[in-house]
């Protein structure tokens, strides 16, 4: 009996201390940007706008110096543990493209508010936040942005698509189909065993965000997308293996369209021969 109480005392703290320590790897630390679109000579304003429960979020907005159609308008969205400097690769080849774009940092990233624990669903959050911000610009009323969402924040996209209509496409670089999947994958890495620490802590994490996973998997929402979706994703993705950007296409079951970039990782998809013309293409093609 008394082996048996050992065991178990043995178990409980070597569960705590575990899930303090992925605690503290899924805790974000917001770091600002360094260097912003001035870089490249385009011009561009600091914004500030609020959730919905009213946190301050930080961004760009970027808009074309002569007047352009309200439809040739995007909004980025960076990845976790990122903040608008992640998308400046991305502004100059949109913006001189002839995009109005719209960049900015989720709650607990770049120099936007801290608000509790960060999650995909927050990330979705802001972004439906991020619209009404676009829509409340004069002359900006009936956009119809489309979205460009790196990692998770391409995973929150397809969430976001499916939650409102104003939404007119999305493109989605490194995204992933379960979050827990690449949880468990940052866990294996951490050589830590999923019976029974690991369905612990992912048991725990869905308790901090108050939802399942299932709930918001893009894999089991993208099928309510009706809006056009390209898949970007490379063949040597480390973080999120190309086997979760082809099981996103599956499940859409022919709605989405998959680009697979051989010989490119997570962060460098960018990089990639004829990447720019194959994305502009798509933002501006018509429904």
């Amino acid at each position: 009996m008394q082996y048996l109480f050992i065991i178990l005392l043995l178990f409980i703290i070597i569960s705590f201390i575990l899930l303090i320590l992925v605690s503290r790897t899924y805790v974000v630390k917001a770091t600002p940007h360094k260097k912003t679109p001035a870089e490249f000579l385009i011009p561009f304003k600091e914004i500030k706008f609020r959730t919905k429960n009213n946190c301050q979020l930080y961004g760009w907005w970027i808009p074309q110096e002569k007047e352009a159609s309200q439809c040739n308008t995007i909004i980025l969205v960076h990845g976790w543990k990122r903040n608008v400097g992640r998308l400046l690769p991305y502004i100059e080849p949109l913006y001189n493209a002839g995009f109005n774009l719209l960049a900015f940092d989720v709650r607990n990233h770049g120099s936007s508010d801290v608000d509790g624990v960060s999650s995909m669903p927050r990330f979705t959050e802001d972004i439906l936040s991020a619209v009404d911000f676009l829509q409340s610009i004069p002359g900006f009323e009936k956009a119809t942005p489309g979205i460009v969402g790196l990692s998770m924040g391409g995973a929150a996209a397809i969430y976001a698509a499916t939650h409102d209509i104003r939404i007119s496409k999305v493109a989605t670089v490194g995204a992933f189909a379960r979050p827990q999947d690449v949880m468990r994958r940052e866990m294996e890495k951490k050589y830590i065993p999923y019976y029974p620490f690991g369905w612990i802590i992912l048991e725990y994490a869905q308790y901090k965000i108050g939802q399942r996973f299932k709930t918001f998997a893009p894999v089991n929402n993208i099928m309510k997308l009706d809006v056009p979706l390209l898949l970007i994703h490379g063949e040597m993705d480390e973080t999120t293996p190309f086997a979760q950007a082809k099981e996103l296409y599956d499940a859409s079951r022919g709605k989405a369209k998959l680009w697979s970039l051989p010989n490119q990782g997570h962060s460098n998809c960018h990089h990639h021969p004829g990447f720019w013309e194959g994305l502009i293409a798509f933002l501006y093609e018509k429904r």
